[in-house]
Order: C-alpha cells, then sequence, then structure tokens
C-alpha cells in the first residue's frame, strides 16, 4: 500500500505499508518513498512485490521492485493532488523533488508540529508538552497558533482529559518559565523554513530584535553571515503572511 503523510512544513512524504518483514532483528513494516520521483524511478505501485534493506543499517527503504511478480491489471500509481488531512490542492514548486500542502494555518498535522517544534529542547523547551499534549491542546481548540500557549490558564488544563493538578501547574510553569528563553531560540522556534538552529543564532547576532528581521530587506537579509538567497526569501516569505506578523 502507498500512503501519504504530511509534515511541520506541509512536506508531503509517501509511505510504502509493507507485509511485515524481519530484518536485520527488526520488523519492518513501512518505508519511506521520499516523493513522486522516487516513485516514478522505481515503478512502485500498490500490491507490488518489493526488495528493501535498510540505509545505514537503520532506515528502511525500498530499493527495487520484483517485476516477475506483478499482477497483469496493475496500474501505475498516480501520486495524489490535494492534501489527505485537509484537502488543500497541493503545490510542487520548480526545481524541487517534493510536494507541499501550503494550507499551513488549518492543516493539522503542520498545526501541531508546529507547536511541537516551537516546546522542543531546542527552541522554548517546554518539557511538559509532548506530542500527545500539542495534539490534545490543538484538538480542543486552546492551541491553534503559537502565541495561544502564551494565554493557556491553569483551569483550562485542568479541565482536559487525564490532567491532574499537577501536570495541569507544570505545563502552566513550564510556558512561563519560556518567556526567558534568549531571542535566538524563539526564532528557532517559530518554524521559517531553513532557519534551523545555527542560522537563527546568526540572525539574532545580527539583527537583534523580531522588528529588525521582520522589516530587512532581502539586500539586508543577505549580508548577514551565511544567509544565503533562499534562507532570505523564505524569510521574506513568513513575514509575508499577516497572520505570522501577528
Amino acid at each position: 500500500g502507498i500512503t501519504y503523510q504530511v509534515g511541520r512544513t506541509g512536506a508531503i512524504t509517501p509511505v510504502a505499508e509493507l507485509q511485515p518483514v524481519s530484518l536485520l532483528g527488526t520488523t519492518v513494516k513501512r518505508a519511506s518513498l521520499h516523493n513522486a520521483n522516487e516513485i516514478e524511478r522505481l515503478d512502485v505501485r500498490i500490491g507490488d512485490t518489493v526488495f528493501v534493506e535498510k540505509g545505514g543499517e537503520i532506515i528502511p527503504k525500498i530499493v527495487g521492485v520484483d517485476f516477475s511478480r506483478r499482477a497483469e491489471n496493475s496500474i501505475p500509481h498516480m501520486y495524489i493532488t490535494h492534501c489527505p488531512e485537509c484537502n488543500s490542492e497541493l503545490q510542487r514548486n520548480d526545481g524541487e523533488a517534493q510536494h507541499y500542502c501550503l494550507n499551513s494555518e488549518e492543516c493539522p498535522p503542520q498545526a501541531i508540529g508546529k507547536i511541537e517544534h516551537f516546546v522542543g529542547r531546542k527552541a522554548m523547551d517546554i518539557q511538559s508538552i509532548g506530542s500527545e499534549m500539542a495534539e490534545t491542546l490543538y484538538q480542543q481548540g486552546l492551541v491553534k497558533e503559537l502565541a495561544d500557549l502564551y494565554f493557556l490558564t491553569f483551569d483550562q488544563v485542568l479541565a482536559l482529559d487525564r490532567v491532574g493538578e499537577k501536570t495541569a501547574m507544570n505545563l502552566i510553569e513550564g510556558i512561563e518559565t519560556s518567556k526567558s528563553q534568549p531571542f535566538e531560540r524563539v526564532l528557532f522556534g517559530l518554524g521559517i523554513r531553513y532557519v534551523g538552529e545555527t542560522v537563527a543564532k546568526k540572525l539574532a547576532r545580527h539583527f537583534k530584535t523580531i522588528d529588525a528581521i521582520a522589516s530587512a530587506t532581502f539586500e539586508q537579509l543577505i549580508e548577514a553571515e551565511e544567509i544565503g538567497d533562499k534562507i532570505a526569501q523564505s524569510i521574506l516569505d513568513w513575514f509575508a503572511i499577516a497572520e505570522n506578523r501577528k
């Protein structure tokens, strides 16, 4: 089978669903198919028998198809055109292999992924919010965007299923403590495409404030150390969205 996952950035990853097979001591049930180009290159189809190996002996990958066992009525796999989660039309930029869902505000896996990234150890380090809690806060309508975290109350958290007083208190305290994180961590936590941990540090050091970055021109951005055209354009695109600026 072939299913599709939506990542935090909206990137779509096709996944091969396999009949379980033992491989180097673990049971393999899934393998990434990476993108539409890879599916086309392998000519992998639903119902195929495939060859699987572990890249670097860790990550399973499909390396070929046993065409001798392919069914006569097999048809080439058509890559999806709409997001499997929110049904938005997918976009593929020139020169890129990946398809993207651009509905970053309302596509659940993207919104939840953003929260998980923001509260992560290298960003705001709010340890009381894990994957499950991030999903719960989003699904319950308490955190639809990152800023909502800072308006959460103890009573709102306590009212959630399977949340006791200690858990609720830890969560609220964790959010409060995160306010003392340095600017570079906040910047990294925003999840701007191509702005990883190192780039966030360089930007923070060069521009000092979020307002300076938000108002910077393309030319001003590429003056900063290690900021190339691609990163500069990504920053401009992110700040061009009103919700992000807000």
